[in-house]
């Protein structure tokens, strides 16, 4: 199974590439972890939000694999605990399909993606910047895994 996080966001601070990468690292092929990146939409004035955000909606759409699983990270989700969510990554590696993450940008997710999200996952009531949602996702990914596969990292 492979993970695809699908972010709104290019050009992020090197200490969230740095973050990333290594939780990613060490995941395993059997649960990797690819990151893709949606540019921006234009915003401004004369261009209103809901129209920046429906444009990333139709980019993350098109990045999203066939047959994916789609989450989606949303305020209004569910917020699962560390067992929880490493139940959910262990029913995702039976199921066999790949699984994408989608994180919407500063606006967050347009209407398309929120609809096609078989799952709402909430990482906090808290409203987190989005470079470190990147992050703080690898990581919790890494720390189901390794609770599931009896890894020390876990301590609980």
């Amino acid at each position: 199974m492979q993970i695809h996080l699908i972010a709104v966001g290019t050009r992020m601070p090197g200490w969230v590439d740095e973050g990333y990468a290594e939780y990613a690292r060490r995941l395993p092929r059997e649960c990797s972890l690819k990151l893709v990146e949606i540019p921006l939409a234009q915003r401004s004035k004369s261009r209103p939000v809901a129209r920046a955000v429906s444009e990333e909606g139709r980019r993350m759409e098109a990045a999203i694999g066939a047959g994916h699983r789609v989450v989606a990270l949303d305020v209004e989700g569910r917020g699962w605990s560390t067992p929880q969510l490493a139940a959910r990554l262990r029913d995702w590696m039976q199921d066999g399909r790949n699984v994408s993450l989608l994180v919407g940008g500063p606006d967050g997710l347009a209407d398309n993606c929120l609809q096609a999200a078989e799952q709402r996952w909430s990482l906090s009531p808290l409203t987190l910047p989005h470079p470190l949602v990147r992050v703080l996702l690898a990581e919790q990914l890494y720390r189901a895994w390794s609770l599931n596969a009896g890894h020390p990292y876990h301590r609980g």
